[in-house]
């Protein structure tokens, strides 16, 4: 098991920023996945970079607007979020996954942190 924290949520303006944190230990693993729930939605995939070579994907809803890096030395990915629209508004959710699949699909993911949230006021 990966125990996995997030850090870096708040309110923000439209149009403003946040950078989440997430910082990973335990058991080593192959991709790194920022995922998003608002209430009454389902969990989506935001982001996802892959530890080994850092290939990175984005949901189409964030693409231009958000970046996923990591810092290996640190065992920390981070999610740099700009021109917050209120619909990015949820709880931010990172997780660590296995090899193979959608990135995506939370299914592929085995530990999950504890959700930060972020607000976006228009």
């Amino acid at each position: 098991q990966v125990q996995l924290v997030e850090s870096g949520g708040g309110s923000v303006q439209a149009g403003g920023s946040l950078t989440l944190s997430c910082t990973a230990s335990g058991y080593t693993y192959w991709r790194i996945g920022w995922f998003r729930q608002a209430p009454g939605k389902e969990r989506e995939g935001v982001a996802a970079v892959i530890i080994c070579d850092d290939i990175t994907y984005y949901a189409d809803s964030v693409k231009g607007r958000f970046t996923i890096s990591r810092d290996n030395a640190k065992n920390t990915t981070y999610l740099q979020m700009n021109s917050l629209k209120p619909e990015d508004s949820a709880m931010y959710y990172c997780a660590a996954g296995v090899f193979g699949g959608s990135w995506s699909n939370p299914l592929i993911y085995h530990s999950w942190g504890q959700g930060t949230q972020v607000t976006v006021s228009s």
